[in-house]
């Protein structure tokens, strides 16, 4: 199969042949149709000359008794196939030789009989037959009497070798430039072709390179198509590497979520049967590492709703503030366990506001679950609500426990993803629940982004809602 460079180098080198063709072709016809032209304007002019020559002649004669030695002065009575001499002067007209070729005159007089054929081609006094050439009306003088006509150029030989050579010198010339440019175009061609294919050629390998499960990157030479390609493509390759990399995590978070629960189910079961476990002790915890497990799963199934755009909103007016008391309430008794004061600033003029209670409040739990298990004993977890513009709602989660390192801020709410410092605090969580926040917020039309000064310095969660009814 013929690669792309070829196919383009092909492509280019048939336009450009077929380019110089078409040029040549125009260019020769119509150099030879304007030199039929202005040859024929000067027949028409040397014919109009000798009709006036002739014209004095005849009424100086009386006659055409002096019709040969005017075409002999005139230039057109030809001695061994070559041109005879033109005298400087013919009774003060004065005529340029301008071709080589000998141009057949044929004088025919008033009655229609062959006065004088320069090529003796025709008799005189023998009927004139249909002539062709550049005809003229021979006039006498004296009585202003029409006594015949002259034809100029009978057999249409007139520059006929000097517009043939002409032509086929402009014809040489072009080919040679035709030729000529079509070798540096061909040249360009390849050039081109190399550097338009040398990018795909690159992008195929580091695709490859990529489906192995290896890094690669392409050079961004410049702003054109190919360049935003290249730099399409390294963003892709980052972008899979990272989701590579979260994938990777994921894993090891799920065997680690899914072993604790199932290995306490095992220990809680063995012991029943063992009789090291009464009924009711083994059943409570059983139960409550199943509710872990529903947990994981239910996670998982949020986030394949958020992945398939199927996250539905159930609409209705709420209040913000009424909202936030109810869910502050819900998370005290584990901030409680904790030792983490949870504390709630909220403005008693929020107005009420479309949303979806039961989403949004999933939403607002996982982002203090988080805050108040990075607050250290001791610490404190602050809600706060505020109207930031006419049209918009501000909901900020702080904390004062580990902080985020600043690498780690714009990952936060990717999924699967969990930070260096909650992974050595032992904080559980498979890193599905920020990204669930970021998709529910979205869904309401908000924002919401993470700030830290660093580890150690605690942690901002902002969500940001318009104001709709």
């Amino acid at each position: 199969m013929m690669s792309l460079r070829w196919r383009i180098m092909g492509s280019l080198v048939a336009v450009i042949v077929l380019s110089v063709l078409i040029s040549v072709s125009v260019g020769y016809y119509a150099t030879q149709n304007r030199l039929g032209v202005f040859v024929d304007r000067i027949g028409d002019d040397e014919a109009v000359q000798l009709a006036r020559i002739l014209s004095r002649a005849y009424t100086a004669a009386g006659g055409w008794e002096s019709v040969d030695r005017t075409l002999a002065e005139a230039g057109y009575i030809y001695i061994g196939g070559r041109q005879r001499e033109r005298s400087e002067e013919s009774e003060g007209v004065h005529i340029e030789s301008l071709h080589r070729d000998p141009v057949r005159i044929v004088i025919v007089a008033a009655d229609g009989v062959v006065v004088k054929d320069n090529l003796s081609d025709l008799l005189p006094g023998t009927p004139a037959p249909d002539l062709g050439g550049h005809r003229e009306t021979v006039v006498d003088l004296a009585t202003n009497r029409n006594v015949g006509h002259v034809f100029v150029d009978v057999n249409n030989e007139l520059f006929s070798t000097e517009s043939h050579g002409f032509l086929n010198t402009l014809l040489y010339i072009t080919l040679i430039g035709g030729a000529l440019t079509a070798g540096i175009a061909i040249l360009l061609a390849a050039w081109l072709s190399q550097r338009i294919t040398a990018p795909v050629t690159a992008l195929t390998e580091a695709t490859q390179a990529v489906a192995q499960g290896g890094a690669a990157r392409l050079p961004v030479a410049g702003a054109d198509e190919l360049g935003q390609m290249s730099a399409a493509f390294n963003r892709m390759a980052s972008a899979l590497a990272t989701q590579r990399e979260l994938r990777r995590r994921l894993i090891n978070d799920i065997s680690h979520e899914l072993n604790t629960p199932l290995s306490v189910i095992q220990l809680e079961a063995k012991g029943l049967r063992d009789g090291l476990q009464t009924p009711e002790s083994a059943s409570d915890h059983i139960i409550q590492e199943v509710e872990r497990l529903r947990g994981l799963v239910t996670d998982l199934d949020w986030l394949a709703e958020t992945d398939h755009g199927e996250l539905g909103l159930t609409l209705g007016a709420y209040s913000i503030r009424e909202l936030l008391i109810a869910e502050t309430g819900r998370w005290l008794p584990q901030s409680q366990a904790r030792q983490v004061e949870l504390l709630m600033q909220v403005a008693g003029d929020l107005p009420e506001m479309a949303l979806d209670r039961v989403r949004l409040s999933q939403a607002l739990g996982n982002v203090l679950n988080n805050a108040i298990h990075c607050a250290e004993a001791g610490g404190h977890v602050v809600v706060a609500a505020e109207l930031e513009r006419e049209d918009g709602l501000a909901i900020t989660i702080t904390d004062d426990g580990i902080g985020i390192h600043p690498e780690d801020l714009p990952h936060v709410f990717d999924r699967f993803y969990r930070t260096d410092l909650s992974r050595s605090r032992g904080i559980g969580g498979t890193g599905l629940g920020l990204a669930i926040t970021r998709a529910i917020v979205e869904a309401h039309g908000g924002t919401i982004d993470a700030a830290s000064s660093g580890p150690g310095q605690g942690a901002t969660v902002t969500i940001r809602l318009p104001l709709t009814k």
